[in-house]
């Protein structure tokens, strides 16, 4: 008799991949319909894949960066483990002498956030402040686009383009300089809007390179707005928006595209 499968983030990352057969996928799929709130989180996996595969076709057969292998990364995650009862026993000693109020434990116990999550969480904070604005939408208005785009070039030390997104429907309504993230670390970000006629908006915020220039891909899901984030050795780039999904890769695909300068990827 076989023995019941036992229901892990690993099998159900599995089952999001189609790697299970079929007694494994009716295994995952009861226990999805007796826990709703999981059945989501797996939803929103699949759909982050489906997002990432859209947009990245080229980079799948890229090898994968070291600091990314699956078993050191296991490796990690066990070192992680095994050291919480330390990290636990030097909180309670901080906490016991004294030393301050809790903020040593809070740094010692919480991992820190990605470059990528913090861009994201800068590119929708931007989005959020300005997307609904009218006469202060933007700084430089798209009538001097190019006094926009050598304006922010240089303040971002890298040629900057603004995509061209009509054949989605979308027009460029100018753009702003962003000032460093002093908490986060970055360096100046340039936000581009663009606007299609029935007003729907959508943002394009570019900084320079991360010091260690790597590359990076990531979707996200912040407060009901989508975010397409990349990394090479030039640029990072998030597009902000709350389009429909397909419409959204799609728009981001176009941008991936002009401003990192590689071919189509359904074509090429």
């Amino acid at each position: 008799m076989t023995a019941p499968l036992t229901i892990t983030d690993d099998t159900l990352q599995a089952y999001a991949d189609g790697r299970l057969d079929a007694d494994g996928r009716a295994a995952v799929e009861a226990h999805l319909e007796a826990h709703p709130d999981l059945a989501a989180e797996l939803a929103l996996w699949q759909r982050q894949r489906d997002a990432i595969k859209t947009l990245y076709d080229p980079v799948a057969g890229e090898p994968v960066p070291a600091r990314l292998n699956p078993h050191r990364l296991a490796a990690e995650r066990s070192a992680r483990a095994a050291s919480w009862p330390r990290m636990a026993a030097a909180a309670v000693v901080l906490i016991g002498l004294g030393l301050g109020t809790g903020w040593f434990a809070r740094d010692l116990l919480q991992p820190e956030e990605t470059p990528g999550q913090l861009l994201i969480a800068s590119a929708v904070n931007a989005h959020a402040l300005y997307v609904n604005e009218n006469r202060h939408a933007v700084e430089v208005a798209a009538a001097d686009k190019g006094h926009l785009t050598t304006w922010l070039s240089n303040r971002l030390n890298h040629q900057l383009n603004a995509p061209d997104l009509s054949e989605q429907g979308f027009l460029l309504v100018g753009g702003r300089l962003l000032p460093p993230d002093v908490y986060r670390n970055t360096g100046p970000a340039a936000q581009l809007m663009y606007e299609n006629a029935t007003k729907d908006r959508l943002t394009v915020y570019v900084t320079a390179a991360l010091p260690d220039k790597s590359k990076a891909y990531q979707f996200e899901t912040v407060n009901g707005l989508d975010a397409f984030y990349w990394a090479n050795d030039t640029i990072t780039c998030t597009v902000v928006g709350d389009l429909p999904q397909e419409q959204m890769q799609t728009v981001a695909k176009l941008v991936y595209r002009q401003l990192t300068r590689l071919p189509d990827p359904v074509r090429g």
